[in-house]
């Protein structure tokens, strides 16, 4: 049993993850973590997530959250994961992360931990759709070529608060580095006013909220007389939940590392 840890386990995605945790069999749930001044400290964990109880009471206190855990899964923010994760490391706990929002500089001293054998599981996105989303995109933007202009288009719930998501984001960095652009200097996030004739050498970049969505991604391949396009929809967080278990169960058997849910699926040699 792979013994696992959840961040903010009162929130909507901490309960799914709860969830998933307690209902697969090679799993065991061995804490829940929350903020200081959450109403459900001392809650069981299981109960919150609307199921039995697991035995373990959501705490905000990091010694009691790490003390017998193989494994955390953290879909935080920014500054929390960035803040827990040298903790983890540290203690020998492997780290699955969704947190979105990450800097390069965050990704880069999450890499360093690993240098001292920490394992890591980093991804915007954990969904094995958007998976293979990233992975299809990187094989279609040059086999296409340039005759082919890229879009993005995302679309999410009104309360998200980066834009464009991470998963745009990486999707366009996937799709920069297929053309031989640069994502920083040849993304163009949105058009207004005169901004002339579109150039071959840019990916536009679109961000969409509204309502509950949970997750839409669209990448646009346009070309005169046709038009490609690859979308991913999520419909439920459980498709994250469940890349998040998968990253778990891979981290138990891998070498010190950062690594993505492409590594996690198989797809680097897709």
């Amino acid at each position: 049993m792979i013994r696992v840890a959840i961040v903010g386990a009162a929130g909507r995605m901490g309960r799914m993850l709860v969830t998933g945790v307690m209902l697969d069999p090679e799993l065991a749930l061995s804490g829940a973590l929350e903020y200081s001044g959450c109403p459900l400290l001392g809650q069981d964990a299981g109960v919150v997530a609307g199921q039995s109880a697991a035995g373990v009471r959501i705490t905000d206190k990091i010694e009691d959250f790490i003390a017998n855990t193989d494994a955390v899964i953290d879909f935080s923010s920014q500054a929390s994961t960035m803040e827990l994760a040298p903790r983890l490391a540290a203690a020998g706990v492997n780290i699955a992360i969704g947190t979105t929002g990450l800097t390069d500089g965050d990704k880069a001293a999450l890499r360093s931990l690993t240098a001292a054998g920490a394992k890591i599981v980093q991804a915007p996105n954990m969904s094995i759709g958007v998976n293979l989303l990233f992975a299809l995109c990187a094989k279609v933007a040059p086999l296409l070529g340039e005759d082919y202009d890229i879009e993005v288009v995302e679309m999410h719930h009104n309360k998200k608060k980066d834009a464009p998501s991470g998963t745009a984001e990486r999707l366009g960095e996937i799709l920069a580095k297929a053309r031989g652009l640069d994502y920083g200097h040849d993304t163009r996030h949105g058009r207004v006013g005169m901004v002339g004739a579109r150039s071959k050498g840019e990916i536009g970049m679109h961000a969409l909220r509204g309502g509950d969505v949970v997750g839409d991604h669209t990448v646009i391949f346009a070309a005169e007389g046709e038009r490609v396009e690859l979308t991913h929809k999520a419909s439920s967080r459980e498709t994250f939940a469940k890349g998040a278990l998968r990253a778990v169960k891979f981290l138990a058997t891998a070498k010190a590392g950062l690594y993505d849910m492409q590594d996690v699926l198989g797809l680097k040699d897709f």
